[in-house]
């Protein structure tokens, strides 16, 4: 048995972070429980560094002082999340710690698998807007690339922007970048 299976009791932060580093799945705490999904897919990663180099590019011609971030730690109110791509303000990496607090996130994109879409389209978002994170946006694969930008507003996300799959699309926020959905999947 292994690390996860042998704990007894409610799940900490600390504890999930003390998990042995497994490249086949991802640990998540919501509230005091784990949640383990599979490592993403090849599509998934494709998509995910692509995403991360147009937010990087982006970021250094706006003069933004972030840091573009796949797949980190991000320590909320309530638990712990790897959300799939995370701008973070530059100096919350400075000392390159094994997480990010959630307050130091300006942007956090999840890319929606099929073996964690209810995760990826409801449980986060309402987990973002809870801890106040500026942005969030959503890409979706199927049936065609599909991404969804959203705005912290009240309290909850509003849709700002939909980019269709073959059209680029700009996207102003946190910073000024162009993006096609299609190009982020296309082998």
């Amino acid at each position: 048995m292994g690390a996860a299976t042998d704990h007894t009791g409610p799940w900490t932060v600390t504890d999930v972070l003390a998990l042995p580093e497994d490249r086949t799945t991802r640990y998540e705490l919501l509230g005091e429980s784990l949640v383990m999904s599979p490592a993403p897919g090849i599509r998934h990663q494709r998509a995910s560094f692509r995403l991360h180099v147009a937010l990087e590019t982006a970021a250094r011609v706006a003069g933004a002082a972030v840091e573009v971030l796949e797949g980190v730690n991000v320590v909320l109110h309530s638990g712990l999340v790897v959300p799939d791509v995370v701008v973070a303000d530059a100096g919350a990496t400075a000392d390159d710690p094994v997480n990010l607090d959630v307050d130091a996130v300006q942007l956090v994109v999840e890319l929606v698998s099929p073996g964690n879409s209810t995760m990826d389209r409801k449980v986060k978002p309402l987990l973002y807007a809870e801890a106040a994170v500026p942005h969030f946006w959503r890409l979706e694969f199927a049936p065609a690339p599909l991404l969804v930008a959203y705005e912290l507003q009240g309290g909850r996300y509003v849709e700002r922007t939909t980019a269709l799959a073959g059209a680029t699309t700009r996207l102003t926020a946190p910073f000024p970048v162009e993006i096609d959905p299609a190009g982020l999947v296309r082998q």
